[in-house]
């Protein structure tokens, strides 16, 4: 039993010290919700969509026992509605100074 990340990013894991504690690499394959666009209006020019999301796609069985899964919150959540006990999501995020995303001092399970 491991951790599989399903994220198109390696996820780095620091401590409250901001200390690295484990880098998990992206495995190459990533987990999503099939999702739907619909154009529902126009503000000042710009185009107005709905997203609708659907199943996930791409994402291995859950097998007693088995790897658990790092994926999107949105993913985590679609998951969970389907009983899924293997499925984190990055939580608690590290940025940088610029305010880009650099890690997560911890995982959910929605």
């Amino acid at each position: 039993m491991g951790w599989v990340n399903m994220t198109p990013h390696d996820v780095v894991v620091y401590d409250d010290g901001g200390e690295i504690m484990v880098t998990i690499p992206a495995s190459g394959q990533i987990a999503r919700c099939a999702e739907t666009t619909t154009r529902v209006g126009m503000v000042d020019g710009i185009p107005v969509v709905r997203k609708d999301y659907g199943d996930i796609v791409d994402l291995p069985m859950e097998v007693e026992g088995g790897d658990r899964y790092i994926v999107s919150a949105l993913v985590s959540a679609a998951g969970a509605k389907l009983g899924r006990r293997d499925l984190y999501s990055p939580a608690d995020l590290v940025r940088n100074s610029t305010g880009a995303v650099v890690g997560c001092k911890s995982l959910a399970q929605a």
